[in-house]
C-alpha cells in the first residue's frame, strides 16, 4: 500500500463538485484524510471565478496509471471536457500529487507533481494535512516548504465547508 495524495479544485458549482469528488474517493478508496478547503484566486486565468482547493490523502495499492485514469474519469463524469482550454473554468480538477515516495515518470505521470512547489493552493493544504511528510525529491517536510514559500501573488483563504454531515473546514 502506498500513501497517495491528490489535489482537488473546482470553480464551477464548487460545493457540489468537491462533495461529489470526496464521496467518490471515499467510496473507492475508503478512509480519507482531508485538508481544509481553501478559496483561491485563479492563477493564470484571464477570466476566471475563484476556486475551491483542497488536498486528500488515502492508502491504495493501485498502479499510478490506474489512479490517474480514475481521476480523469471522475473529472469527465463531472462535466470536464477533454478539449477545454488549459486556463478555463473547471467543474472538477483532480491531480495526483504523490504516490508513496515515487519520483520520475510512472505510466506517463510525473511524480511528485511539480505544482507542489509552485502553487500556494496546492502546498498550503498539503502542508496542513501532512506537515511532517517529506517531499520525495528534496526531502524537506511540507511544513518547512510552506514556511519558506514566497507566494505574494497567490491569495487564498480557508472557508467553511461541510461534507458527509460534518464541518470539515472552517475559516481562520
Amino acid at each position: 500500500m502506498a500513501r497517495v495524495s491528490v489535489s482537488i479544485g473546482s470553480n464551477i458549482d464548487r460545493d457540489r463538485h468537491v462533495r461529489t469528488c470526496l464521496d467518490a474517493l471515499a467510496a473507492t478508496f475508503g478512509e480519507l484524510e482531508v485538508s481544509r478547503v481553501f478559496e483561491s484566486e485563479p492563477v493564470g486565468f484571464e477570466d476566471g471565478r475563484n476556486f475551491y482547493n483542497l488536498v486528500v490523502a488515502f492508502d491504495s495499492d493501485w498502479t499510478v496509471g490506474d489512479l490517474q485514469a480514475w481521476c480523469k474519469q471522475l473529472e469527465f463524469a463531472n462535466g470536464r471536457r477533454k478539449d477545454s482550454p488549459k486556463f478555463s473554468p473547471r467543474t472538477l480538477d483532480v491531480d495526483l500529487l504523490t504516490v508513496g515516495d515515487l519520483t520520475g515518470v510512472h505510466q506517463g505521470v510525473e511524480l511528485p507533481r511539480d505544482e507542489i512547489l509552485r502553487h500556494a493552493f496546492v502546498l498550503l493544504p498539503l502542508a496542513e494535512l501532512l506537515p511532517e511528510a517529506r517531499h520525495p525529491l528534496n526531502g524537506e517536510t511540507y511544513r518547512a516548504l510552506w514556511a519558506s514559500f514566497a507566494a505574494s501573488d497567490q491569495r487564498l483563504w480557508p472557508v467553511a465547508f461541510r461534507w458527509a454531515g460534518r464541518l470539515i473546514s472552517t475559516p481562520g
